[in-house]
């Protein structure tokens, strides 16, 4: 697997090429920010190794204790903390509840403190009407995210097929279901053969 300063590399080495394609193809300067900084925020901040003590974790700075439950609930390297598009879906989910929460706790003081009444179904409805609004905006981040985080999964195991294949040659990557078959068959047990009873004279 490779180790957190090479993937800041390839991060930093694929920005040009993933902002090149997304101005290529959209033609907005605004999208192509949003793709790359997505992108960057995904690979170096918001990627797979969040579940465990990584150098994205360590990025968060006195922030980073939010994401302890999040690691808690998540075995390294599982399908919700690497898989394609569940994985961002999943930290976006978290995230966006976490920032929710801590949105109402302040709004909550600040009516309070300030002896002001908020209109909280106005507020709910300006939210909603802004993500709708920014659909294109939110969806062109999402894909930014989720290439920052498949580039630091597909490096995860493009390293380790490269040392099967380094210690094993090409049947470490097809091998792998047969010598797993074979432990199972070994390891359960054989009956023996009952012995043939002569018949009596």
């Amino acid at each position: 697997m490779p180790s957190g300063r090479t993937h800041d590399r390839i991060t930093l080495w694929t920005l040009p090429f993933v902002a090149g394609v997304t101005f290529w193809q959209t033609r907005s300067s605004n999208v192509t920010l949003l793709v790359a900084g997505g992108f960057m925020f995904g690979g170096l901040m918001f990627g797979p190794d969040l579940d465990i003590y990584s150098r994205q974790y360590q990025r968060w700075g006195f922030l980073r204790w939010i994401w302890l439950p999040y690691q808690k609930s998540l075995r390294h390297r599982s399908f919700l903390s690497h898989g394609p598009i569940i994985g961002t879906t999943l930290r976006v989910i978290y995230l966006s509840c976490l920032l929710a929460i801590a949105s109402f706790i302040s709004l909550v003081i600040v009516e309070k403190l300030g002896n002001t009444a908020f209109n909280w179904q106005d507020l709910g409805k300006n939210v909603e009407r802004s993500l709708v609004g920014y659909g294109t905006e939110c969806l062109a981040l999402f894909i930014g995210l989720e290439i920052g985080a498949m580039s630091h999964s597909l490096s995860d195991w493009g390293g380790s097929a490269y040392k099967r294949v380094q210690k094993k040659g090409i049947h470490g990557l097809i091998g792998t279901s047969k010598a797993k078959k074979r432990k199972v068959s070994s390891s359960s047990p054989r009956t023996k053969p009952k012995p043939s009873r002569k018949p009596k004279l």
